[in-house]
């Protein structure tokens, strides 16, 4: 079992240090270099892969990444063609902004910056916080370089004085109008974003030819609470998921191999803007490198190891809110602290069935976690994941879990200090079943 604050702690750092979909990924690539794993480039040969006429006998732990996606995995010695996989999947990326092209702008003394709504978040949730731009920058020669700023801009409220209704009628933001967030004074004729941004990579701005910048919360992620039982961060959705993937991947990298499949860590892009993109759970990516692990299989090598394969779909789950009971199913009402969630839609919203659901029980008894069902009240819908997806484009069978979350899509989010490590060692079971 996961010490619950050492992997609290370990969670904490690793939001820390991604704060966008692109460091999340130079995240993951780290520690899995500094646990033995060799990135491979798309665009050369892998060589280790299984052959029929190639049965060299080795254990290969590598990951390949794609922009901001990144996928990685343990093959056995023993692995062939038709060897199936057991996969989790999860997102890189949160809802919020991106800076828009022609980003520096100004108003009344005030500058500003041009910044286009990314996904669904609670805009009001923003307000009045120290935020950064963090992400990816592409230079003239071919090069690119992350960078992120550290607090740097915000989003400043009306004062109430001069919105006197504002408690009692409600805060109404036009993105457009409202949510062009202050970075200092002065003239935008006489600054530039961009240069700016430049300049932290160490580059001129002039060489700056195209980006991927995010907005993110500076706030530290917090343990709080009578207890000291809850925890506060930004980017739960989905960080959580991806740090319980990559926890997962690297404990089942210190056992003995499985040699009954071969574990796969998916870790995709733009999942809160509709995932169809190639670095997104409805492109291309994943397939492409299962089928590069599988080697010289054919269609029927493929489809026979598909048909004894495995995904979890790993996103985050709505908690039962004590101000809005109203909101969820009437009897199922799931709490923090009370184990991961299994997410469960007739509409196939979730990608849940019978037999995900045996699947997880017994990933979670073996790993000895409690887990609680999610539903929807039906006059309220819910979102999807990447789980559905999945299970289309692939074939493979496909379940969807998570940690329970208050606030979701909030600038910061709420969960209990016991589910992230409980749902790693509920993982790590499904990677390797006893």
């Amino acid at each position: 079992m996961t010490d619950t604050l050492d992997h609290l702690t370990d969670l904490a750092s690793f939001i820390q240090a991604s704060p966008s979909s692109f460091h999340t990924v130079a995240e993951v690539a780290r520690r899995l270099t500094e646990a033995g794993f060799t990135e491979l480039d798309e665009s050369a040969d892998w060589t280790d892969a299984p052959s029929k006429k190639r049965r060299k006998p080795m254990v290969a732990k590598r990951f390949v990444v794609r922009d901001g996606a990144i996928i990685a995995w343990i093959r056995p010695p023993s692995a062939g063609p038709t060897t199936p996989f057991r996969i989790v999947g999860a997102h890189t990326d949160s809802p919020g902004f991106k800076l828009k092209p022609k980003p520096t702008t100004g108003s009344q003394g005030w500058l500003q910056a041009g910044v286009e709504v990314y996904g669904g978040p609670l805009l009001n949730s923003w307000l009045d916080r120290e935020l950064e731009f963090a992400g990816r920058l592409a230079f003239d020669d071919g090069s690119t370089a992350l960078v992120r700023t550290g607090p740097f801009l915000r989003f400043p409220q009306l004062a109430i004085h001069l919105d006197r209704g504002v408690n009692t009628e409600g805060l109404t933001l036009n993105p457009q109008q409202h949510l062009n967030p202050v970075i200092g004074i002065g003239s935008p004729a006489d600054a530039d974003i961009v240069a700016h941004l430049a300049g932290l990579a160490g580059r001129a701005g002039e060489q700056v030819v195209g980006y991927d910048v995010v907005v993110a919360d500076t706030t530290v992620p917090q343990a709080f609470g009578l207890n000291g039982d809850l925890f506060a961060s930004g980017r739960l959705d989905n960080l959580s998921s991806v740090h319980a993937g990559l926890v997962a991947l690297l404990r089942r990298a210190l056992i003995e191999p499985v040699e009954s499949s071969t574990s796969v860590f998916a870790a995709f892009d733009h999942e809160e803007v509709g995932s169809d993109t190639r670095s997104g759970a409805s492109g291309p990516f994943l397939s492409d490198v299962l089928a590069r692990i599988a080697g010289d299989a054919t269609v029927s090598d493929r489809t026979r190891a598909f048909a004894g394969s495995w995904c979890l779909s790993a996103d985050a789950g709505h908690a039962v809110h004590p101000n809005y009971a109203d909101r969820h199913d009437p009897a199922n009402r799931p709490l923090v602290n009370h184990g991961p969630l299994l997410k469960i839609n007739a509409n196939q919203r979730y990608a849940t069935d019978a037999l995900g659901a045996a699947e997880w029980s017994r990933a979670c008894a073996q790993a000895g976690v409690e887990y609680q069902e999610f539903v929807s009240n039906n006059a309220v819908p819910c979102g999807s994941t990447i789980g559905p997806l999945t299970a289309t484009r692939l074939g493979i069978r496909t379940f969807d879990v998570g940690i329970a979350l208050l606030s979701m899509h909030s600038a910061r989010e709420l969960c209990g200090v016991d589910d992230p490590a409980a749902f790693a060692d509920a993982i790590a079971a499904f990677l390797a079943p006893a």
